[in-house]
This record gives structure tokens, sequence and C-alpha cells, in this order.
């Protein structure tokens, strides 16, 4: 058995109530590594429903990793209690409305907008790994990038081509407690050069962007954690409104 199967083994098991993986015991020594425990882990829980893909800053290589299906949910949706993280990220989602090969990362950025449609979206952030607050990069790679669950609102009448996350308004509430608001809030910056750096990788990988597909781009506010038995409710102007209840 390999040590991408090993580490998928591990994180499959903790994904159904089983014990918290140690971050050392699946940290790979490199990107391709983290995204063959990706691919091992898909290969288990699947199918494949999307990407999230981010960049920490508008230089930065970007990451990402897939989307199972079971976890792309309508807006609104109750997540139990095996959601123990509860972080709550407010992002701009992407729905793929044809197929996408390596060359389509060479349009001009309309042409490549043409093939999606917008929506708003919140990220719940979970973790497999019971050292998560500590642990490196790579483990969280390997781990979904901490993926958790999407919640995704009515698709936007924007057109994906204004899209600008540098210019981004978000508005995220939590309970009565919490309330935050930002502009450009995605450290990304270019959505554009996002889906090109994801068209490619995901053609490399043969794993080519299909239609239906959601494409969630990074948070535009951060990570906010919420408390158990409470609602999330959040709002990207001129894209629309997205909850989510605990």
């Amino acid at each position: 058995m390999s040590k991408a199967s090993e580490a998928a083994d591990r994180l499959v098991a903790a994904r159904d109530g089983g014990p918290a993986v140690a971050w050392r015991d699946i940290l790979s020594s490199d990107r391709a590594g983290a995204y063959a425990i990706q691919d091992a882990t898909l290969a288990r829980i699947g199918p494949l429903g999307g990407w999230k893909v981010g960049a920490s800053s508008p230089d930065a290589e970007p990451v990402c990793a897939p989307l199972p299906a079971s976890g792309l949910l309508a807006s609104g949706a109750r997540l139990g209690p095996e959601f123990r993280l509860r972080g709550v990220e407010v992002e701009v989602a992407l729905r793929v409305g044809r197929a996408l090969a390596a060359d389509d990362a060479t349009l001009p950025d309309r042409e490549l907008a043409s093939a999606f449609d917008a929506y708003p979206a919140i990220e719940v952030v979970e973790t497999r790994l019971k050292d998560w607050t500590d642990s490196a990069a790579l483990a969280q790679l390997a781990d979904l990038q901490s993926h958790g669950a999407l919640l995704i609102g009515t698709a936007a009448a924007v057109s994906p081509a204004s899209i600008d996350l540098r210019a981004v308004e978000a508005d995220l509430k939590i309970g009565e407690a919490i309330s935050r608001r930002t502009i450009g809030g995605n450290p990304a910056g270019d959505i554009w050069r996002l889906l090109r750096w994801l068209v490619r990788h995901c053609a490399d990988r043969n794993v080519p962007l299909l239609p239906g597909q959601l494409v969630t781009t990074g948070s535009c506010t951060g990570m906010v954690f919420a408390e158990a038995g409470s609602s999330a409710r959040a709002r990207l102007v001129g894209l629309g409104e997205v909850a989510v209840d605990f």
C-alpha cells in the first residue's frame, strides 16, 4: 500500500467518526504528495463535485482541493454535530458551464468568464487533524485543504466577467454577536488568474473541469468560527445571499 493510500485511509476513518489524525502522520514532502493523498481520499468518498482554489497573495502560486459532491449543499442546510471546527468563510463560487481543457487557460478574461455562472457561497472549514492549529500547510492541503462543506445560494444575475475579488463587498453575521464586513478581502486578487491555474492543474491531473461542477475561489471575509447551535448569514453585494445552520 502506498503512503498516499495509507494517509487517505486514516483521513477517511476520521471522517467516519474515528480518531483524528496526527498531521505528521500524513505529511508529504511536497505538493505533489499532498495532491496524491487528495486523489486517494476522493477515490474513497467521491464522486467529485467541484474544486476549491485560492492563493495567499496576488503573486503566490495557488493551491486547490477537490470537493466531494456529498458536501455541496443548498443554502440554509443544517449541519450536525460532526462539524466540530465550524470555520465559516464567505466566498464567490462559479459553476462550470462547459468542459474546459488546458487550451482554455489561454483565453482572454471575458471569454473564459463566459464558461461560468456566479453564485454566493459559504465554505465550512473542518479538519480531520487532531492538531490542526499547529499543523503544516502540506498536511492541511492533503486533508482536502480543510474542506467541510460548501453552501450555495441561487445563481447571481451579475456577469462573471465583472467580478473583481479586489472589490467584492461581503457581509457576514453569525448569531447575534458576530458581524463582519469586508471589501476586497480575498487575498488572491485576480479571480481569472486562479481559474487559469486551476484549468491547467486539472488538465494535468487528468480530471478536467466539467459542466455542473462548482469552483469556489477563497475567502472574502477570512475565517470566523461559529458556535454549535448558531446560524451564519452572508451577503455578497451584487451576487446574493447564502446561509448555514449548525
